[in-house]
């Protein structure tokens, strides 16, 4: 799918003070908006770019299943999601300890899909605060976007208080299961964007204050791939790395003019595509709020819990659960 050049961008100012998406909109649009990038994007992980559009070439692509999902089947992107909010509410705050012990759960009881490095430090044996640093310290790999996927229900939660703490506990939640800071610092940047889009900003026009709050020595490749000349076609590393997946997500978000266009051009990059539309829908969903997202998106969306009895989200337990989180001290 073809979106915008960067240089219309910013004619559209869907944001800001001229956005209709009041707060409660934005905080549902952003949980409910990212599921659906999960569960739209999940039936052509591993494709070639150009995949979805030739699916659809009108445009108008469904919750058509494929893979292993049903038709609007969420992922593991956004069952970890879903555990990392019920923590925050039922504990009124955050408790890695708690958070950790509810992925060892879901972990141990045959979830469809589980990231490899996920699924090695929620199994190892070792306690919730040294797990992911000993595998770092083996493999020294661990920047992938797992951090990432999971994000947006804790973005929403710690939004209201403010910059510093949103993005110091985007990094605690994602050293649970990476031990590489460079996953630290793109979950923490993502955080912060989110914030500002919750706000009624424009997320783009607040990527240079997030990136002067990251660790100096993550600052410079962070500030490349989110820099606004920035393509996915200049990535590195697969986008299943931290880096350009989200680096992906702005990109989708800058050259196109609305939640179903944003996710069509991050589906139609190929490769990590549930993980990118995730990022993608959370940060769209923000800025758009939770009626730009279509009925035939939203009416399908399922996200089962494995390990959690029967429990199965559709689209309007999301939604109270974001405005339970919306509507939390994030403190």
């Amino acid at each position: 799918m073809a979106g915008m050049g960067i240089e219309d961008r910013h004619h559209l100012a869907p944001f800001g003070t001229g956005g209709t998406a009041r707060w409660g909109e934005r905080v549902t649009g952003a949980v409910v908006g990212s599921a659906v990038g999960d569960a739209l994007g999940a039936p052509f992980e591993f494709g070639l770019p150009g995949v979805y559009s030739g699916r659809f070439p009108d445009g108008v692509g469904t919750m058509c299943g494929g893979g292993g999902w049903d038709p609007g089947e969420a992922t593991d992107d956004t069952q970890m999601a879903v555990l990392v909010a019920d923590s925050l509410l039922e504990r009124g705050g955050l408790e890695p300890a708690d958070i950790f012990r509810r992925f060892q759960r879901w972990a141990v009881s045959d979830p469809k899909d589980i990231g490899l490095q996920t699924e090695d430090v929620l199994t190892n044996g070792e306690p919730w605060d040294r797990a992911a640093a000993l595998h770092f310290q083996v493999n020294r790999r661990a920047a992938g976007n797992g951090s990432l996927m999971r994000a947006t229900t804790a973005a929403v939660y710690f939004a209201k208080a403010g910059r510093e703490a949103t993005m110091a506990a985007a990094r605690r939640i994602a050293a649970l299961t990476h031990g590489d800071a460079a996953a630290w610092e793109g979950t923490a940047i993502y955080h912060d964007l989110i914030r500002a889009a919750l706000t009624g900003a424009d997320p783009l026009s607040a990527v240079p204050d997030a990136l002067a709050a990251v660790h100096p020595d993550h600052r410079a490749r962070w500030s490349t791939v989110l820099a606004p000349d920035w393509h996915p076609d200049d990535a590195t590393e697969f986008n299943g790395a931290v880096w350009p997946c989200l680096g992906s997500a702005l990109w989708a978000l800058r050259t196109t003019d609305s939640f179903e266009r944003a996710l069509g051009a991050a589906i139609d990059l190929g490769g990590d595509t549930d993980t990118v539309a995730a990022v993608t829908g959370g940060l769209a969903g923000a800025c758009y709020g939770l009626p730009s997202i279509p009925a035939r998106w939203t009416t399908p969306l399922h996200v089962p819990l494995p390990g959690f009895g029967d429990r199965v989200l559709r689209a309007a337990e999301l939604g109270a659960l974001a405005r339970k989180l919306g509507a939390g001290s994030g403190t």
